[in-house]
């Protein structure tokens, strides 16, 4: 492609002539032959991507963000739930029976 612009009009008119020179010909070698007109070719797919490309491409990606996350501090794990034995329990709601009777028996002596 590149050399067709190093080329003259007379050149490129040339080359244009033998282009319809070599399709009338095969219309007419069709024409013999008994086939019917060639079917123009079609022209090839542009900006696909072959499924070795599309897996290149994800693996990059997956290095991209591996990074970028291996670079995060690591995330705090969430705290062990803790649970309480039946007899601390049970001192607890005796120490707050306790308060609240406390609490109860000053308030009837200001009455």
């Amino acid at each position: 492609m590149s050399n067709l612009i190093s080329l003259t009009t007379t050149q490129l008119r040339q080359a244009a002539d033998l282009k319809e020179k070599i399709e009338a010909l095969n219309k007419e070698l069709a024409s013999i032959l008994g086939a019917s007109t060639p079917a123009p070719a079609k022209a090839p797919k542009k900006g696909g991507m072959s499924a070795a490309g599309r897996a290149r491409v994800a693996a990059a990606q997956k290095a991209r963000w591996a990074k970028i996350k291996a670079a995060k501090p690591a995330a705090k794990a969430p705290a062990k739930k803790r649970t309480m034995s039946a007899a601390a329990k049970a001192k607890l709601s005796a120490a707050a029976k306790a308060r609240w009777a406390k609490i109860k028996a000053a308030g009837k002596k200001s009455l």
